[in-house]
């Protein structure tokens, strides 16, 4: 698995660690605004939501076990559309990386309008927005580039290193590329918290942006990489 794994990384271009921080960063930012404006919410990953659906069933809040389901709802959602729009497992220019930013974008202003207006469909549109991101990454890298949550991929940290122990080879592009999306993800948080408590909801404007900023970069990128006719 491990093998697999490494060969896969290995067939990712080189510009891959830096396209990885920066979903993570996005990812972070806005589940760090999640955390501290919805209810203490995550919306960048399932587990604790899918344990919260279990406690809800118990304690017959139907409230909010119809927001938690929406919530998961949304995130599944969102990664459909990014099989919808994606076609294949490995990554190409011409795929439609950009659309889906722009959409990701937007689904976070969406947050903010809703949520500014006291509508929790908000937190289903920010959920949507990370479910889109998580299925992107992982639809180009085989499931082993994941952004929107770091447990698995201190899980695989973890692997890399029992397995050296046991003399198999370190993958040292791997593990960089793992480290970037811990530090992404960390210092996304750090950043969504520090605009949440100037801006609020408004904060989800910082992710919404550098979406934005990523989509056009890679448009102008496959532009100019693209063979001439």
């Amino acid at each position: 698995m491990v093998t697999e794994g490494t060969d896969l990384i290995s067939k990712l271009p080189k510009w891959v660690e830096a396209g990885a921080f920066i979903l993570a960063f996005i990812a972070g930012s806005v589940n760090a605004i999640g955390l501290l404006g919805f209810k203490h919410q995550s919306v960048s990953h399932l587990s604790g939501t899918a344990t919260l659906v279990g406690t809800q069933l118990l304690n017959s809040s139907y409230t909010d076990l119809f927001h938690l389901s929406g919530i998961m709802l949304s995130f599944m959602l969102g990664a459909a559309l990014s099989g919808a729009l994606l076609t294949g497992s490995s990554l190409k220019l011409g795929r439609h990386y950009d659309t889906l930013l722009v959409i990701e974008g937007l689904c976070l202003l969406s947050a903010i309008y809703l949520l500014q207006g006291g509508s929790f469909y908000g937190h289903y549109m920010a959920s949507a927005a990370c479910g889109l991101q998580n299925a992107l990454a992982t639809t180009y890298s085989g499931a082993i580039v994941r952004t929107t949550h770091v447990t698995g991929i201190f899980t695989d940290l973890g692997i890399m290193l029992g397995t050296t122990l046991k003399g198999e080879r370190f993958d040292r592009r791997k593990a960089i590329l793992f480290l970037l999306i811990i530090i992404g993800f960390i210092s996304g948080g750090t950043f969504g918290a520090l605009l949440f408590n100037q801006m609020q909801f408004q904060a989800l404007a910082g992710p919404a942006l550098i979406c934005f900023i990523l989509a056009i970069t890679y448009r102008i990128y496959k532009t100019k990489t693209a063979p001439r006719r």
